[in-house]
């Protein structure tokens, strides 16, 4: 029996030895991703200062959750804060304030960062969601930083980016993946749409969705999100659609009006509903004419 027990117990001190050395492993591939250096063709978008560009720039910063990370002031904000499981991420200054992290930017460094998630040195951001804004056009690009660039000064920091091990050995493993990683770099800018109601402008708009909803807005489990997240909701009108609750256009905007269901039920928390609630009509009703005209995908399938 006793060297039953010792063969046991070596097996056990074996598996433990074989975990800790998978979990250095994993660690340290962490830090090699987060180091690697991305080199990307220079797009330098031009750079405008004109009032209708700032004021286009405010609907996008408003309406798109640039203001969830930055703070609606742009000096950055703690979005997690979880003391139980150590993860803690804020997003920097991007105001042209003391400490901010844009200071040096040049044209292409804004387009970099805001469409491929990549520093000006060529590392990955690990937080920013730059696959929201891939398909931001040229002209709406321009807008959001003509609008940043206009913010009043305030003062700020870098990004705070804090992450339990769980979640940086997940993300040394590959099973987390950056924006960066989600990217098709070699795509061209989309080409403008004309504003409107249409399943065009519509697709156009919901490809700010895709971070959380997937590629397909078929939802799923959120990549890199805290456990406690849900998954994201079906947009599409395949198997276990969120759709059927709204029956027109009006319950639709009334949701991200409020946060609130037709039956009277909240909205996931995780659900950017202040900046939801800024889209205008034309946005809103465009986006639900497009969810209604895709290719129906079964629920959890990104």
């Amino acid at each position: 029996m006793k060297r039953w027990t010792l063969r046991i117990a070596a097996a056990l001190a074996g598996l433990a030895l074989l975990a800790a050395a998978a979990l250095a492993f994993a660690l340290h591939r962490a830090d090699t991703r987060m180091a690697r250096v991305l080199t990307l063709p220079a797009h330098p978008v031009a750079l405008r200062d004109d009032a209708a560009a700032v004021a286009r720039g405010r609907y996008l910063f408003e309406s798109r959750g640039c203001a969830d990370c930055h703070g609606h002031s742009g000096g950055g904000r703690r979005f997690i804060d979880d003391a139980k499981t150590g993860m803690h991420v804020a997003g920097p200054n991007i105001s042209p304030g003391p400490g901010n992290v844009v200071a040096a930017y040049r044209a292409e460094d804004w387009e970099r960062t805001i469409r491929h998630g990549v520093k000006p040195g060529g590392r990955p951001l690990m937080v920013m969601p730059a696959d929201d804004f891939n398909r931001l056009t040229d002209d709406d690009l321009a807008a959001l930083v003509a609008y940043v660039r206009h913010l009043p000064p305030v003062a700020g920091g870098p990004a705070t980016l804090d992450l339990p091990v769980p979640v940086r050995a997940l993300y040394g493993a590959g099973l987390i993946p950056d924006a960066a990683e989600k990217i098709d770099h070699a795509l061209p800018p989309s080409q403008p749409v004309a504003e409107g109601v249409s399943v065009e402008h519509g697709r156009y708009v919901s490809m700010a969705c895709q971070g959380c909803h997937g590629a397909t807005l078929s939802g799923g489990r959120i990549p890199g999100g805290p456990p406690d997240w849900p998954a994201a909701a079906n947009l599409t009108p395949g198997e276990g659609s969120v759709l059927p609750r709204y029956g027109d256009v009006a319950a639709f905007k009334a949701m991200l009006r409020s946060g609130r269901r037709p039956d009277g039920s909240a909205v996931s928390s995780v659900m950017p509903i202040e900046a939801l609630s800024k889209m205008n009509d034309t946005d809103v009703e465009a986006v639900y004419l497009y969810l209604h005209s895709v290719a129906p995908k079964a629920a959890g399938g990104r």
